[in-house]
């Protein structure tokens, strides 16, 4: 799942890709990388790329946002690929972590 934030890093505009891809290893658990770009350009987040669960992906987010004072504008959200149905419902259900206060 790829997802496009408009924001600002610093007070200067740019675009933000979030990078979420969730890898089935069994039946019984999922496991969810998630990456954080500006253009190109990936960014470093705090602990590990891999999280058991999609609300700890964006927690980490969350955390790295805050840390580097990027803000996302919640309005320009933009799903540039296609999603597994159950993905969305997941992420529309958790992504109000992206922006808590």
């Amino acid at each position: 799942m790829v997802i496009h934030y408009q924001g600002k890093k610093s007070g200067i505009p740019i675009t933000f890709t979030i990078k979420i891809i969730g890898n089935n290893l069994s039946k019984s658990s999922s496991n969810y990388q998630v990456d954080l770009l500006i253009g190109d350009k990936q960014l470093p987040t705090f602990t590990t790329s891999i999280h058991q669960s999609l609300s700890n992906c964006l927690k980490e987010i969350y955390l790295f946002r805050k840390h580097n004072k990027i803000n996302f504008d919640a309005s320009s959200e933009e799903i540039a690929s296609k999603l597994v149905p159950y993905d969305l419902v997941l992420y529309n259900c958790h992504k109000n972590i992206l922006f808590m206060a």
